[in-house]
């Protein structure tokens, strides 16, 4: 099991940035692919961004795809979630989630065995 702590959530005004942090620790055998998802009220929760081991290889989704860019650092086992120009759209609770290196190419929830507790973003306008 790979626990992981995400940080950086908070308020943010239309047209504002926030970066998310994500931490992993314990067993990260099965933590090549690292992601992010998000729920927002009343919707299911939606696949945002996902990269490789290297990082060599990322993608997002088509609503955030231009504003939004993944990244990490394994040194740091640490993945982050860079939103730039947020909408009030983005308002939501986003999830770090990790898993073997499939998963970074289905980008399915079912492939992903860890999470973390999710941390709310909200847009204001």
């Amino acid at each position: 099991q790979v626990l992981l702590v995400e940080s950086g959530g908070g308020l943010v005004q239309a047209g504002g940035s926030l970066r998310l942090s994500c931490a992993a620790s314990g067993r990260t055998f099965n933590s090549v692919a690292r992601g992010w998802f998000r729920r927002a009220p009343g919707k299911e929760r939606e696949f945002v961004a996902a990269i490789n081991w290297s990082g060599s290889s990322t993608y997002y989704a088509d609503s955030v795809k231009g504003r939004f860019t993944i990244s990490r650092d394994n040194a740091k086992n640490t993945v982050y979630l860079q939103m730039n120009g947020l909408k009030s759209e983005d308002t939501a609770v986003y999830y770090c989630a990790a898993g073997p290196a499939g998963a970074v190419l289905s980008r399915l929830e079912a492939d992903f065995g860890s999470w973390g507790q999710g941390t709310q973003v909200t847009v204001s306008s």
